[in-house]
């Protein structure tokens, strides 16, 4: 599970965590939230010291209007994982993010979940995140993995 485009050191690092074994990546991306994640986001934002990023946050695409950025981060994501030579498919998902990827585990009989992310430190602090929620839906193991770098999100 994601949130934007995987960098190459994303790829590098999901890609190499179980040494030779073959890996099938079933990947799913959620484009931006609400006014309500904006306002968490540029919590984050000023925690992290970027203020700039914080002033920024109203200027994301957010909901409909991000589902094109969402589509293209995907894409990028799928061919870097392919290109790395693991299988990989994926979808967006718009409602419901655990719902669907607890659904995915099930049909996929996936192993484990990685849960690759920037750190949201309110929704953390609150169990709030992706990776806290989905250890209590999903029924394997979930890792939470942070970004090696910042992927340009649009």
């Amino acid at each position: 599970m994601i949130e934007k485009a995987l960098t190459s050191a994303d790829v590098e690092f999901v890609t190499t965590l179980h040494g030779d074994e073959p890996i099938t990546f079933h990947v799913l991306l959620q484009p931006r939230g609400d006014q309500a994640d904006r306002l968490l986001r540029a919590i984050d934002d000023v925690a992290l010291g970027e203020l700039d990023e914080a002033a920024r946050e109203g200027e994301t695409p957010e909901g409909q209007e991000a589902a094109g950025f969402g589509e293209r981060a995907l894409q990028v994501s799928l061919t870097a994982l392919r290109a790395a030579g693991c299988a990989a498919q994926g979808q967006l998902i718009e409602d419901h993010p655990l719902d669907a990827l607890k659904t995915l585990v099930a049909e996929a009989g996936a192993d484990e979940v990685i849960v690759l992310t920037d750190p949201h430190y309110v929704e953390e602090f609150f169990h709030r995140d992706w990776a806290s929620r989905a250890r209590h839906k999903v029924g394997v193991p979930v890792l939470k993995l942070f970004s090696h770098s910042l992927a340009d999100e649009n």
